[in-house]
This record gives C-alpha cells, structure tokens and sequence, in this order.
C-alpha cells in the first residue's frame, strides 16, 4: 500500500476515536475537529518515522497529545485572571463558612456518583473552569496521569499544577455547593 492508501484507511478507521478524545481534552466541537484534522496532517508528514512497534491508534493517539498541549499552551500562555478573594478576607481566613460545608452524606457518597443529576451538575461545573484549569484537572484526575507527566506535557511547573489544580477544587466546590448541596436542602 502507498503512503496515501494508508494514511485514507487510517482516516476512516481511527476518526472517531480521535475525535471522541480530542472532544473529551476540548469540550468544543469544532476545535475537536480542526484537532483530529491537524492530527492527520502531522502523520502524514511524519508517516516514514512510524516504524510500526506500537498500533497505529496508539501513534495517533500520541500526537493528539501533542497537538492538545500545544492548542492550550498557544491559547493560554498566561495564567486566566481569577480573582478568589471571594474565597478569603485580607488575612487569608475564609470568609463563608459555608464553602466549607461538611458534605458527609454519611455512607451516600457512591450514592451520588451514581446519580446521573449529581454527575451532570458535576461536568457542568467542570466545563465551567477556565479552559487552562479543566484540561489540567481532567488530565490529572480523570485521565489519572502522574503530575510530572501532565507538567511536562503542558510545561507547567509541578507548583504551578498543583496551585491550579487546588484553585479548580475549589471553583469546583463552590458550584457544587450552589448547584447541588444547597438544593438539597
């Protein structure tokens, strides 16, 4: 087969995995698109160096990757302008006891990641954060890859991951508080 023959049956075959991934990394259709395309394009000019060790998925799959950390690290170069001093006074207390609310649903906690409300509040607030922060968080915690591997990937500093991660935690809170704790009551 020639390079083109492979590269058209690689694009019927391995589309719409890629693009579910590039979907779940952006939460945007069009950029999912224009990504898996981009993708293509980036194979096929590196087509001679894929020497066949891993599947071609696997390959693909490794350039998407790619091709994701330098969408984010192009897009978001600075730090998005968060203020959290609704968080905390001058001082650096809390200001409402109530972000820190107790959630003990006393043994309900696999309750609620079986409830499909809870886990639909639980996205929309993800998809909330600025886009910095949501990759960050869902590479680390859904995608469960080590913070060394997510810092190299979008050349973060492992403080900094760690300080964005912890700044999303709480954005995650404060909505989950708002949009589903504070409803149940």
């Amino acid at each position: 087969m020639t390079k083109n023959e492979v590269l058209k049956s690689w694009i019927e075959e391995y589309s719409e995995p890629l693009l579910k991934k590039a979907f779940y990394l952006l939460s945007d259709k069009e950029e999912a698109q224009d990504l898996v395309q981009d993708v293509f394009v980036a194979a096929f000019s590196s087509y001679d160096s894929f020497e066949g060790k891993s599947q071609p998925l696997t390959w693909l799959m490794a350039i998407l990757n790619r091709k994701t950390a330098d969408f984010y690290r192009k897009k978001y170069k600075s730090e998005p302008q968060i203020r959290l001093d609704h968080f905390f006074d001058e001082t650096g207390s809390w200001k409402k006891d109530d972000v820190l609310n107790d959630w003990n649903a006393e043994g309900k906690e696999t309750e609620l990641l079986d409830d499909h409300d809870f886990n639909k509040t639980l996205e929309d607030c993800i998809e909330e954060l600025p886009p910095r922060w949501k990759i960050l968080l869902k590479m680390y915690y859904l995608e469960e890859k080590k913070a060394s591997e997510v810092s190299q990937e979008f050349e973060v500093s492992t403080t900094n991951l760690w300080k964005i991660l912890q700044r999303s935690r709480m954005q995650l809170r404060e909505c989950l508080e708002f949009n589903w704790f504070s409803k149940l009551s």
